[in-house]
């Protein structure tokens, strides 16, 4: 396969610093960019003050009331305002949406009053490579400011609001990576002509699949034999698995791993939802102590996030199991060291337990989700395509935790949804995104249509 040949260099990677959602993906692509490196449009070398300004105003917004939101009545009223703006309407009946929303208005108001990125698009030009944006705005400057490259963009969620098609799309030079069925289907309902959308999955890690998917299955293999302790997922699904895995031999996975999973928590990049973590910890305290469960806490790259998680630690008296590596909290200096940390990491975890933000998209590896509460109307989305593919559930309480989590363990519930999440999620979309960007022919199969 080629992918497995291409070098570097083939198209400018832009991301921004808001959350995790547009850099994960593009830090997944890193290895197709221009030196080997994602351009961050917000905070890139000789960034114009005017710029800088601008965007961390808008990143700091957008973090306050992420966070502001569990604050009772206010925090809910505040959120709920951010959060019209950028409504995802109801797909059915289909309908001409190409009017421009208030939200896509204001991103155009920057651009062509303000000429936010004018700097960055005029120096990209002088090499000018397909850029890739993870963000609507900066593929609008291309296209505003005269890019003289492709110009692609690549959608992060399971649905997408108007703000990601352009104020004219019917005339767009603007190509889309769609992740799903229904973000492909919705860009055309926003009046994005089809010839400029390509179905191409989400971008996974390459290095969590492999050649020739080698690692992915190899990874299937083990999860399915640990969250399926007493046979009853392989009882009905076994002939599949072993079509399309091989052979798991779990008697042999068991012996070796008898009763030690591995979930891992995962916060949001404003660092949101952080006391869930302690309180799934204080439920699986014993769990934890007598090894049945190893408890990875992601704090990605919030420092007080982690320190959180120690000083909360420490007061559940589980201070040892931290140091025994019984609990591990993943945390980094900066994204690019983080993104790099989880993507090893995805490798062991059995479960991954977050709110269904971008990292719905890894069930495509293979690994459920549960499912915490969504934060804005985009992860309401990501609930409904996870739900509908079968890869995802919502958290019970957590509180009790250690009951509910070993019962769909022990029933082969959350087995089934890794093989749904593996079948039914894309997992070649890094690939087929280079094809596209390198103009190759497609050399993965289409994957499911689920919208």
């Amino acid at each position: 396969m080629s992918g497995g040949k291409r070098k570097g260099g083939i198209a400018h990677i832009i991301a921004v610093n808001m959350g995790y959602g547009h850099e994960r993906p593009a830090n997944v692509m890193r290895r197709f960019a221009s030196g080997k490196s994602i351009i961050i449009a917000n905070d890139y070398e000789g960034i114009p003050k005017h710029d800088r300004e601008t965007w961390k105003t808008n990143r700091e917004r957008y973090e306050k009331i992420s966070r502001f939101k569990k604050v009772p009545v206010a925090g809910k009223l505040v959120f709920g305002v951010m959060d019209e703006l950028q409504r995802i309407p109801a797909f059915y009946p289909r309908r001409d949406l190409s009017g421009p929303s208030l939200q896509l208005r204001q991103s155009y108001y920057l651009i062509q009053q303000k000429h936010l990125m004018k700097d960055l698009i005029e120096k990209l030009a002088e090499d000018p490579k397909p850029i890739l944006a993870t963000f609507p705005l900066p593929a609008f400057a291309a296209e505003e400011f005269g890019y003289p490259g492709d110009i692609y963009c690549l959608c992060t969620d399971a649905d997408v609001s108007r703000a990601w098609a352009p104020l004219d799309p019917k005339k767009t030079r603007i190509h889309y990576f769609a992740p799903n069925g229904r973000v492909q289907e919705r860009l055309k309902l926003y009046g994005v002509p089809a010839k400029n959308i390509h179905h191409t999955g989400f971008p996974l890690p390459i290095e969590n699949i492999g050649h020739e998917d080698k690692v992915i299955l190899k990874d299937l293999q083990r999860r399915l034999c640990r969250l399926d302790p007493n046979g009853h997922f392989m009882s009905h699904n076994g002939e599949a698995v072993a079509a399309k895995v091989g052979e798991t031999f779990c008697s042999v996975v068991r012996k070796k791993n008898a009763h030690t999973l591995q979930l891992a928590f995962a916060v949001g990049g404003a660092g949101a939802q952080r006391e869930i973590g302690i309180t799934i910890a204080k439920s699986l305290k014993r769990d934890i102590r007598q090894g049945r469960i190893v408890l990875h806490l992601i704090a990605g790259t919030r420092p007080e996030v982690a320190q959180y998680f120690r000083a909360e630690l420490k007061e559940l008296g589980l201070s040892s199991a931290l140091k025994k590596g019984q609990v591990q909290i993943l945390i980094e200096q900066n994204r690019t060291d983080y993104f790099d940390a989880f993507t090893k990491l995805a490798r062991d975890i059995d479960i991954l337990w977050t709110k269904p933000s971008e990292l719905s998209f890894y069930a495509g590896l293979g690994i459920p989700v549960v499912m915490a509460p969504t934060v804005g109307s985009q992860e309401d989305f990501n609930k409904h395509w996870l739900q509908q593919i079968g890869a995802g559930v919502e958290q019970l309480d957590p509180r009790y935790a250690n009951e509910w989590l070993f019962d769909w363990v022990q029933s082969g519930a959350l087995a089934r949804m890794a093989w749904h999440g593996y079948i039914e999620a894309p997992t070649h979309g890094a690939h087929r995104i280079a094809d596209v960007l390198e103009g190759d022919e497609q050399e993965y199969p289409p994957h499911p249509m689920v919208v």
